[in-house]
């Protein structure tokens, strides 16, 4: 070995030898070797340095902070009386529950450290995580829980979630074991333990509408109320909230997140547009489409929310008649609602179930027919039921009574919908499709609490251009069940079919997905054979996000309180660090 080296050595020019060299170049051969050195030192710190990139990630920094716009005031930011987008936006950023939602939907543990559920689904027990805390240091208990849930329990309280609870018994096992029993099986059970816990000594104290937290909360959430601004009147001006260094999960990286309230849409894209706010929401496809001509970032997600006309077959008789339905249907340019009216923030839809909610769902891709054929397939399908254009160019028919008696039975029928903007302009839409081939339209608009007051709660409609909010699968059950056809039910269409009322229970106590899907794949094919109403689209939540955000992500929503389920996650400041540090 030692020869080897030796030989290495002589074959090396010495460093007299080198020297020698260098002073017999000439000038020309002096900066010729210059340059070279020069060459290859720069080279080889480019290659030092890609070498280094190779081993370094770029990974989240603490810091930073991001300004919301919000339209409306908080009232009540817990969760047993939130109800406005104001009020559950605060909720889902200030406190947490059992479990917490992702961003896909999916459910993970949050303060529980696990959860077993028994063999027939009838109890579902939770271990707490220790070391669990509220914003103000104290330790989140089982009493908190049940005291939080008594509380929506409360027919006096009317709790928007009411209805999630009253089933269910809560019995304290232990100070650490908390469990559940139903009295019977529910699928969407284990979604209802994500309700934020609220401090049982703080609510203690006075009626819960009254108490003074409603402005001033405190919960185990990502983030907590650092200061208030208020106007002289009371009203809440903006909250700046800090992160929760106590948050189970995860500290968030954000060192500050200001909401700041608007009364109006209007007012809050000004804000946006002067910098006052960095991201807003729930805003209308028309004004979305200017902020994106402005080079804003839009971020959208078709919501679980179903759009159509239903019919009310008590109200005006020509709804029994599937082939009337069913021209409707063909006649509508649901292609031309989303497109024209909701600008592309939205998707057509020919089903009760809204898109992406159930596994086996798919948006609709149409069916390769033109709707220049559905039109002409509508035509044909009410002349062979014997509909002709009278004269006035509207749809008559020539009946025959008992008697012998010929009568003119007319087609046409009213609209009745709220005074929303998009639902008006979708209205003389479908007003204006129906008309094209003989059907007499009638619309019909009302401000939103009249539209339900004396409008759907009595029924007094022939056709009711509505959405439908599903937050969940057991949601179809409220607006489907011939129980709920009348007043305070949601089954809008009135409709009734036993078979339908037997899979959507079986469906709702069924736990077994697969099982599940299928009832509801069944329940679909109900639905379009009976025709009680025509679907139309699903509309998007449209958010406007900063530039400057990263970490998030908008693949599941139902509210608009979801768009912060990883907000913990958010992070607007980065540095570069090698791989092996920022595992």
């Amino acid at each position: 070995m030692e020869n080897f080296y030796n030989r290495i050595r002589n074959l090396l020019p010495s460093k007299s030898e080198i020297k020698k060299a260098i002073s017999h170049f000439s000038k020309r051969e002096y900066f010729v070797f210059l340059s070279l050195v020069i060459i290859l030192f720069i080279s080889t710190l480019i290659i030092l340095q890609n070498i280094n990139k190779s081993f370094m990630v770029n990974v989240p920094m603490n810091g930073g902070s991001i300004t919301e716009g919000i339209v409306g005031t908080p009232r009540f930011i817990n969760p047993v009386l939130a109800f406005s987008d104001a009020d559950q936006d605060l909720v889902a950023l200030i406190y947490s529950g059992l479990m917490r939602k992702n961003p896909d939907g999916s459910l993970t543990p949050d303060l529980a450290e696990k959860y077993e559920v028994s063999k027939n689904g009838l109890t579902y027990t939770f271990t707490l995580k220790n070391e669990i805390y509220f914003h103000d240091q104290r330790p989140v208990t089982i009493d908190d829980i049940i005291f939080t849930i008594n509380e929506i329990k409360d027919p006096v309280m009317k709790s928007p979630k009411k209805g999630n609870w009253d089933m269910v018994k809560v019995e304290k096992i232990d100070e650490k074991t908390i469990k559940f029993t139903l009295k019977q099986p529910y699928a969407s059970f284990l979604e209802n333990t994500t309700l934020g816990i609220m401090p049982a000594y703080l609510w203690n104290n006075s009626p819960i509408e009254l108490n003074d937290a409603n402005t001033q909360p405190i919960g185990s959430g990502p983030f907590m109320v650092g200061t208030v601004s208020k106007q002289s009147t009371g009203l809440i001006d903006y909250y700046d909230l800090v992160p929760s260094k106590k948050f189970n999960l995860s500290e968030p990286y954000l060192d500050k997140m200001t909401l700041r309230f608007y009364p109006n849409e209007n007012d809050q894209i000004a804000a946006l547009e002067k910098g006052e706010v960095d991201q807003i929401s729930s805003i209308t496809p028309l004004n979305a489409q200017i902020l994106k001509e402005q080079n804003f970032r839009i971020e959208s997600l078709t919501l679980p929310r179903v759009f159509g006309l239903f019919f009310n077959q008590n109200q005006n008789q020509i709804f029994t008649d599937k082939k009337i339905i069913n021209a409707i249907d063909l006649a509508i340019d649901k292609d031309s609602i989303v497109r024209d009216i909701l600008l592309g923030y939205g998707v057509v839809i020919d089903s009760p179930i809204p898109p992406n909610m159930i596994n086996y769902q798919k948006l609709n891709k149409g069916d390769g027919v033109s709707y220049e054929e559905n039109i002409k397939n509508a035509q044909d399908i009410l002349n062979k039921d014997g509909w002709k254009k009278g004269t006035d160019g509207f749809l008559q028919k020539t009946i025959t009574g008992k008697n012998k008696k010929k009568t003119i039975s007319y087609l046409e029928f009213s609209i009745s919908t709220s005074n929303a903007p998009e639902l008006v302009k979708s209205a003389e839409l479908i007003k204006q499709d129906l008309e094209n081939i003989g059907m007499k339209i009638t619309i019909k608009t009302f401000e939103i609490g009249n539209l339900n007051q004396g409008v759907i709660r009595p029924r007094k409609y022939d056709a009711l251009l509505f959405g439908q909010i599903i937050n969940h699968e057991s949601d179809l059950l409220a607006f489907w069940h011939s129980s709920q056809r009348k007043d305070p039910g949601l089954n809008v269409a009135m409709y009734t079919n036993v078979n339908v009322d037997k899979i959507l229970t079986d469906a709702s106590i069924t736990i077994d997905e697969k099982a599940r899907v299928k009832k509801y794949i069944q329940f679909e094919n109900e639905i379009k054979k009976d025709m009680p109403a025509v679907f139309l689209y699903s509309p998007d939540f449209i958010y406007i996000v900063s530039k400057n955000i990263q970490g998030f992500s908008l693949d599941h929503i139902i509210t608009s309180g979801d768009r912060f389920l990883n907000s913990y996650l958010w992070y607007t400041k980065t540095d570069n660090v090698w791989k092996i540090f920022s595992e």
